[in-house]
């Protein structure tokens, strides 16, 4: 029907014009065949634009292009930015064997395996009408960071301590990667005049005096949106002579006992440290037990020194040595008495008998009958005229019981004698007057209760009641 209505219309136009004019005849008749066509007939189209896409290099991706009404004409698609054509129709033009070409409904379907860098740019897919229609898409090839150590601090990085030190980190990759700093432990980082932030962001992190307080691990992290995001970890060491400082400089523990002293030191380098006593390195043995516990450029250092004797008292040495200096801290350990522990029978005993005000029971009647007799012997010694006053009887029973009484007291007291009359001669220069002297110089002063009992019978003027008051009192805790 179509060519039918194309004859009619060029019977028509050849029978209007004049036969003279032949070749405006044909270029008419040409002209009327071209609109007609383009008329009766449609033309190739897009359907759709060519989407941009994002593919991260070393991926795949496919530009689309979508063309209806195609017909007897061809399709090509061209690297606008290398000019250069990679397919016509179904044919792949490119020596690049990572583009192909595929059709399938109406698309033409280009692809780019394992995209390059290079392969970033716009892509123009045409048809050969005349005139030409062609669309333009984009091709956007990403890079993740890639961190570049050959313009970056190195992993581990020395530096003197109050001195200053820049770190660098570089990074390639597409976008332009963003770099940040932070430290591994979680801890603020000083910069600039000790300005103190979580999270620096620069190529370049400037350190200003450098403490020790600074050294550790720092992460530098670079990252573009393109996944993954990279880290490069450097190590800051601050390098300073040793320091030591000793808690407790004087250690007293008695003899037979465990003791144990401690020394505090800092250095970077890791330094050297150990124990001397009499100019001698201390070792691990029965006698010492060493502990030594670091962290970081801190350690702590122990000695336990077991089962004390005399030869172990004295003054110890805790050393500490790096590259950079030495030092040493001093600890005495010295001797202390034993603590006494009495009995919790004697001690309860003697607690409640001086809240009570008496003497344990278990001794009352050796104290009342001790006090009798040295009274008694003290009036008949001391003072005769009071014991011959007595009738005559009674005055010799009253000496006999004297003698004897004074007699039992002596030998009861430490270093006198068992004669009888050493009482009697406590003014003189007797045996029994020098044993209570010694025993009154080792002893300290009898309690208020136990001297008081005793302080009645003696006579103001004498100037040994002191003496005497003494041995009752050591009589009592003998007996």
């Amino acid at each position: 029907m179509f060519i039918l209505t194309v004859i009619k219309l060029l019977l028509i136009a050849l029978n209007i014009f004049p036969s003279r004019f032949t070749n405006r005849r044909i270029m008419f008749v040409i002209y009327m065949t071209n609109l007609v066509t383009h008329v009766m007939m449609d033309e190739p189209r897009f359907a759709q634009p060519i989407p941009n896409v994002t593919v991260a290099v070393g991926r795949d991706a496919n530009l689309p292009c979508v063309v209806e009404h195609l017909g007897g004409y061809k399709v090509a698609w061209i690297h606008i930015d290398r000019q250069m054509i990679l397919t016509i129709h179904r044919h792949v033009i490119s020596r690049i064997p990572r583009y192909s070409i595929t059709y399938t409904d109406n698309t033409w379907l280009l692809h780019v395996n394992q995209a390059h860098q290079d392969d970033r740019g716009y892509y123009m897919c045409q048809v050969n009408t005349n005139p030409m229609i062609s669309q333009v898409g984009y091709l956007q090839v990403v890079v993740p960071p890639n961190i570049l150590d050959i313009e970056s601090t190195p992993s581990s990085v020395a530096v003197r301590e109050n001195q200053n030190i820049n770190m660098t980190c570089r990074a390639d990759g597409f976008p332009t990667p963003k770099i940040i700093w932070r430290r591994e432990d979680g801890e603020e980082i000083a910069v600039e005049k000790k300005k103190k932030v979580l999270v620096y962001d620069g190529d370049i992190l400037p350190l200003t005096k450098v403490s020790r307080n600074e050294m550790g691990a720092y992460l530098c992290i670079a990252t573009n949106g393109v996944p993954p995001s990279v880290s490069k970890r450097i190590i800051l060491d601050v390098e300073f002579s040793p320091m030591i400082w000793v808690p407790n400089q004087l250690v007293g523990a008695p003899s037979g006992t465990d003791v144990t002293i401690d020394c505090h030191t800092e250095a970077h380098p890791k330094a050297i440290i150990y124990w001397v006593y009499n100019s001698v390195m201390v070792l691990p043995s029965k006698k010492y037990k060493t502990d030594y516990t670091e962290n970081s450029y801190r350690a702590h250092m122990k000695l336990t020194i077991r089962n004390l004797q005399y030869g172990d008292f004295g003054n110890y040495r805790c050393i500490s040595k790096n590259s950079l200096g030495e030092t040493e801290g001093s600890i005495r350990v010295y001797e202390i008495p034993l603590p006494s522990t009495p009995s919790k029978q004697v001690t309860h005993t003697t607690v409640e008998s001086r809240e009570n005000n008496i003497i344990p029971s278990s001794r009352n009647d050796t104290t009342k009958s001790l006090q009798t007799d040295v009274g008694y012997a003290m009036k008949n010694d001391l003072y005769p005229g009071s014991a011959s006053s007595s009738s005559g009887s009674g005055g010799s029973a009253s000496a006999a019981s004297s003698s004897s009484s004074t007699s039992m007291q002596t030998s009861a007291l430490p270093g006198g004698g068992a004669s009888g009359n050493s009482l009697s001669a406590l003014g003189g220069s007797s045996k029994g007057s020098l044993a209570i002297g010694k025993s009154m110089f080792y002893t300290e002063r009898p309690p208020n209760e136990y001297s008081s009992s005793v302080a009645g019978l003696m006579p103001p003027q004498s100037c040994w009641l002191t003496t005497l008051g003494t041995a009752i009192y050591l009589a009592i805790i003998v007996l």
